[in-house]
């Protein structure tokens, strides 16, 4: 009887390179579908902070018959001058909307930290180490320093509250975190559509005091319209066009040392340059025309570096406690994800549009405090057309006009009688 030799089973080698190769292609197809799912949820958790910020302002006003203050607090600390000189004892009125809205998003032992003061303080300033005593009086008082990070040697770091990271006013789509800012935030109040020179001060002086004559309040009051002001209270009763057609706040990304135009501020050093003309740092050639994402560097060819660019501390979002623009503040002049362009100085005033690390737009939320994603392709109308209430050699423009920048502009204006026909919701 012969024996046959049972056949050996087994993968060739051919056969598993193969097999290797197919399941590489299918890891490359699956990559990509695992990272758009992982931004969609991102995307929703966003949407619903937003959606949670919109709660707690219409809860403050429902306690307070008024919106939280954009630029608020304390007064001048005595002995200073300006509001820009730096506090440990006084906030300056330079605390953000967003300081009022914690105790309405869950943030009552925050709220409580910032109201009563205190003597807990951050050992750190930086990656140096700080003495434990509060300020220039050995404790904090109620409702905190200033929150500003380049003032008096940074204290405003020592103040437990401005370095504390809310999860509420954080977007997980942007990587932005720690160092070097304070408590970053991806939400921002919407000033309206427009601003002018005088917006730096508010409807008051630098001292903090009501102005002498009606020049800087005309002014201002011509320039003033959105949903949030600078200095002076706001209410539902004040926005004309209805809550369901006025943007209440948007998004913003906080800065990440990149130059990236939407984060680091570059400043036209002149006055009533930029509301003039929106487009003033485009036509300067700022703006990278390599990287048009990106702000011109030294060395670059075809742009012109700006004079003054402000990132770092400086940059977008980069502290929630502060009511300045670049930080907690947005306009509806330039459309979404455009370069953000100032007079003077990050404390000063410019156009600061929405920003977002989502694909093709941002997160807007309407006053009534419906969450909507706005394209960046929103119709602006005339980029280089000057806001309301410019200076352009004589009295600022009739309050009340029709925005210049078409759909996106009449979003954001509060009292201009606009008709919003388009479904944003769709």
């Amino acid at each position: 009887m012969s024996l046959r030799r049972r056949a050996s089973s087994g993968f060739t080698l051919v056969e598993l390179l193969v097999v290797i190769a197919i399941i590489g292609i299918l890891v490359g197809l699956l990559l990509p579908a695992v990272q758009a799912a992982r931004e969609a949820a991102r995307r929703m958790s966003c949407s619903n902070n937003f959606k949670q910020i919109g709660l707690a302002m219409h809860n403050y006003h429902s306690a307070y018959k008024q919106l939280p203050r954009q630029n608020g607090g304390t007064g001048l600390e005595i002995g200073r001058g300006a509001w820009w000189e730096g506090s440990t004892t006084t906030n300056m009125e330079e605390l953000s909307a967003l300081v009022g809205l914690t105790p309405f998003i869950e943030q009552q032992a925050l709220w409580e930290k910032i109201s009563n003061g205190g003597t807990e303080t951050a050992t750190w300033n930086g990656s140096n180490a700080l003495p434990g005593l509060a300020g220039t009086l050995g404790a904090w008082q109620p409702m905190g320093p200033n929150p500003r990070l380049d003032r008096d040697g940074g204290t405003s770091r020592r103040f437990v509250p401005w370095v504390t990271e809310i999860p509420t006013y954080r977007c997980p789509s942007d990587p932005g975190v720690g160092l070097p800012g304070g408590g970053r935030t991806n939400y921002a109040v919407c000033l309206g559509d427009s601003w002018t020179q005088v917006w730096d001060h508010g409807p008051k002086e630098a001292n903090l005091q009501p102005a002498p004559n009606n020049w800087r309040p005309e002014w201002f009051a011509a320039s003033d319209r959105g949903v949030f002001s600078r200095k002076r209270d706001t209410k539902f009763r004040d926005i004309l066009d209805g809550l369901a057609n006025t943007i209440a706040a948007g998004e913003i990304i906080t800065d990440l040392g990149d130059m990236d135009k939407r984060s680091a501020l570059a400043a036209v050093v002149a006055s009533w340059v930029v509301e003039a003309n929106p487009m003033e740092c485009v036509e300067r050639g700022y703006v990278s025309t390599e990287e048009p994402q990106f702000w011109c560097q030294n060395g670059d060819t075809n742009c012109t570096p700006s004079s003054r660019l402000m990132q770092g501390e400086a940059g977008r979002g980069m502290n929630w406690a502060w009511g300045a623009m670049t930080m907690t503040g947005m306009h509806t002049i330039r459309p979404p994800n455009s370069e953000m362009c100032e007079a003077h100085w990050y404390d000063n005033v410019g156009t600061c549009p929405p920003s977002s690390r989502h694909q093709g737009g941002v997160h807007i939320l309407m006053a009534d405090g419906a969450v909507q994603f706005i394209t960046d392709s929103v119709e602006a109308g005339d980029q280089k057309a000057p806001v309301i209430g410019a200076n352009l050699g004589g009295p600022p423009h009739q309050q009340g006009k029709k925005s210049p920048y078409g759909l996106w502009g009449a979003l954001g204006s509060r009292a201009s009688r606009e008709v919003i026909e388009e479904q944003l919701n769709q």
